[in-house]
């Protein structure tokens, strides 16, 4: 049998429509997030930045999921510093994302960090401490979270991590 021009016109547009219904059905989701190697240079920048300044700190980047995509530690860093950078990058990540804040000092400023009795402190992983900056796409997206521990003081911590963020914000596309 020779298909005739509209028997293959009628075929194509049944299979452009089963393809069109098909991808509108995908079971796949699609994050966007940092390629690690950004991942990388954003914590490393981070950590110089406080080091010019004599502070040895550690950074944690955390990706959509939540979890640590990477972790640089300074040379002298407390032994804290590694839990608490990822706390504050977690908690950057989650509740900025929840209340559009960008730093763990603005959700501290505009009193999200819970009731009164402390209650949300307990929530794992959480913590209402300056040095957590929440990582956005130029739409306002979140697509992470940094975190920095170890200066003497949180606002130096988020001090190094915003200027780190700045420096690859345009990368952040």
């Amino acid at each position: 049998m020779q298909l005739t021009p509209k028997m293959a016109s009628i075929a194509l547009t049944g299979l452009m429509v089963s393809s069109t219904a098909f991808a509108a059905e995908s079971p796949l989701i699609t994050t966007q997030k940092l390629p690690w190697q950004t991942a990388e240079k954003l914590a490393a920048e981070a950590v110089q930045i406080c080091a010019a300044q004599g502070y040895s700190v550690t950074a944690a980047v955390v990706d959509p999921s939540g979890h640590q995509q990477v972790v640089i530690k300074g040379d002298t860093v407390p032994l804290q510093s590694l839990s608490v950078s990822y706390r504050k990058a977690y908690t950057a990540f989650s509740y900025g994302q929840a209340f559009n804040k960008d730093t763990t000092s603005e959700l501290i400023a505009a009193k999200l960090d819970g009731p009164a009795n402390g209650a949300l402190n307990t929530v794992p992983e959480v913590i209402f401490i300056p040095g957590g900056v929440t990582l956005r796409r130029a739409n306002r997206q979140v697509i992470g979270g940094l975190g920095v521990s170890g200066a003497p003081g949180g606002d130096k911590d988020e001090a190094c991590a915003v200027q780190a963020v700045k420096k690859f914000q345009s990368s952040f596309q």
